[in-house]
């Protein structure tokens, strides 16, 4: 073994001591406060463990690596538990208040979906896995938030993105008919969400060693957490509001917009009608033209059936 390779080994070392001895002194304080804590169990790079109070769960996390320790806390943070356990650990230093900015992982994977808001055509959920390499190239081409570019930008940025990103993306659409089944199903698109952004994360870890994730917030980050599967269980999660500062986020938005406009083009084809993206008057109109030149069938089949435009057509 080098003097490096040892000295690498015995820092590691070191760090992984210090985060068990730190989730193991968090434990003690939760403990003597009253709340249920499990035993710590030790993934390949954190100790995690449950916590709880009454029907209420948090998980706790230290993690170890080159970057130091980190300690996060996975749960609801809009419950009075969460709370609680943020000021016992923090201080009152919520952390809450520290997610709403990080800084950009050196690599990680961003997701991001297209699709949500529209009452025609498919959900589209991408992710994208950037190191210090890929993500240098794509800010070059100037990758950004897909609502602030046009069409045409969106499909010449997008062809960039692939080719820099060659095995390093993965997209899931949810046509409508499948959609309307899940959230027939489910009741609840936020849970579809979940599903795609972990399927996405899941699918890129396959070959990428990604230990963070950053997704764009669209609810409880409990949605893609317990979507998320053996893989995916012990990445860092970042969920954020306006994540697409963030460049894999923003490449993601872009792959996912443009499969979701493809969609489109390819109706326009098939149909000879426009199909109007969004939830407006205009997206009413050609709602009621589909439904009278093909009928109720074919217009369930394009459209997400929970909209209240379905009342207002139907």
């Amino acid at each position: 073994m080098s003097i490096f390779a040892a000295k690498k080994l015995v820092w590691m070392n070191t760090s992984e001591q210090k985060a068990e001895n730190l989730i193991a002194s968090y434990i003690e304080l939760i403990r003597k406060n009253g709340y249920q804590a499990g035993a710590p169990e030790k993934k390949q790079y954190n100790f995690e463990v449950d916590i709880k109070e009454n029907q209420t769960k948090l998980k706790l996390l230290v993690y170890f690596g080159s970057k130091g320790i980190k300690t996060v806390i996975q749960g609801n943070k809009d419950s009075g538990f969460y709370v609680k356990v943020s000021e016992l650990l923090f201080g009152g230093k919520l952390f809450k208040k520290e997610s709403l900015e990080i800084h950009e992982p050196e690599s990680y994977i961003g997701t991001d979906e297209s699709g949500k808001g529209d009452y025609f055509g498919p959900l589209v959920i991408c992710g994208v896995y950037v190191d210090k390499e890929t993500s240098a190239e794509l800010k070059k081409i100037g990758v950004r938030d897909s609502k602030e570019l046009s069409e045409n930008s969106i499909r010449k940025i997008s062809s960039e993105i692939k080719k820099i990103s060659a095995g390093k993306f993965s997209l899931v659409v949810i046509n409508p008919e499948k959609y309307n089944q899940l959230h027939e199903r489910v009741g609840n698109v936020n849970r579809i969400l979940g599903w795609g952004h972990a399927k996405v994360i899941e699918n890129l870890l396959e070959n990428n060693p990604a230990g963070e994730a950053i997704s764009d917030k669209f609810g409880d980050e409990s949605y893609i957490r317990n979507s998320l599967q053996e893989k995916g269980k012990n990445i860092l999660l970042h969920q954020l509001t306006k994540a697409e500062r963030y460049t894999a986020v923003a490449a993601a938005s872009i792959l996912a917009r443009e499969k979701f406009s493809d969609w489109f083009d390819v109706q326009k084809q098939v149909l000879g009608i426009e199909l109007q993206k969004g939830a407006s008057v205009m997206v009413e109109k050609t709602a009621n033209e589909i439904k009278n030149r093909f009928g109720e069938a074919k217009l369930k089949e394009l459209v997400k059936i929970h909209f209240k435009t379905t009342k207002k057509i139907i």
